[in-house]
């Protein structure tokens, strides 16, 4: 299985987009007209996304790279892009409104710290917004090589909750039909996972290919962490 460590829009199918840029979409109820942090911004997209509402965005990684091509690519007047450690932030404490760190907690050796950097960012009347991967249990042996840690949504919240007071999570999930849901408790085998031709099959129950899928047809709901592929956390 392929495991592509950035999401690029302009090279990506536009499904795979979307189920990234949900996040976001979730995320801009909280920061229109406030100074946003995006944490672990990669190539950039989604802090443009976040600053067609907020007053100020700044964009956060790592990587020199993703931060050239974020540069070039969403330069915004009210964008700015810097390239440091998400776990050691060059900002004074209490410097954003609305902290968002998206698909980056997995990525970090120790959680504990980000957590601990993101509240420390945030102002006190601040709202902190993450996702990572859905995970029954607690693991350092992901199947993703550039996954440190992946958490169980409980040790998720535990974890937050060190630093937060008020801590709510969301499921993502991809909206399917009743008929495609039939199908695939059916398909007890997974043959149309390991069969390529059959994917196409998710047209005749009524759900578009993941390729297709767009950003409605993706949701997040409260507390909805059964059949979720990710967990999205709104901290205060």
């Amino acid at each position: 299985m392929s495991h592509p460590e950035r999401i690029v829009p302009d090279e990506t199918e536009p499904g795979i987009v979307a189920i990234h840029l949900k996040r976001y979409e979730f995320a801009r109820q909280f920061c229109a007209g406030r100074e946003v942090l995006d944490a672990g911004c990669g190539v950039g997209y989604g802090s443009a996304y976040l600053a067609e509402t907020a007053r100020r965005v700044v964009g956060v990684d790592i990587d020199g790279d993703a931060i050239g091509y974020a540069r070039q690519r969403y330069a915004a007047p009210n964008v700015e892009f810097v390239q440091a450690d998400v776990c050691a932030m060059p900002f004074d404490d209490a410097a954003f409104d609305v902290a968002c760190s998206f698909e980056a907690i997995e990525h970090v050796p120790d959680p504990e710290r980000l957590v601990a950097e993101l509240r420390r960012v945030v102002r006190a009347d601040g709202v902190c917004v993450l996702s990572t991967p859905r995970v029954e249990e607690t693991t350092t042996a992901s199947a993703n090589p550039f996954h440190a840690v992946e958490l169980s949504p409980s040790d998720l919240e535990r974890m937050l909750r060190t630093r937060f007071d008020d801590v709510e999570l969301y499921g993502q999930r991809r909206l399917q039909t009743r008929r495609h849901v039939a199908m695939q408790r059916l398909d007890r085998l997974g043959l149309r996972r390991r069969l390529a031709f059959l994917r196409p099959a998710s047209r005749l129950v009524g759900t578009a290919p993941m390729a297709e899928v767009g950003l409605d047809g993706i949701e997040i709901a409260p507390r909805a962490l059964d059949g979720a592929s990710e967990i999205v956390a709104v901290c205060r």
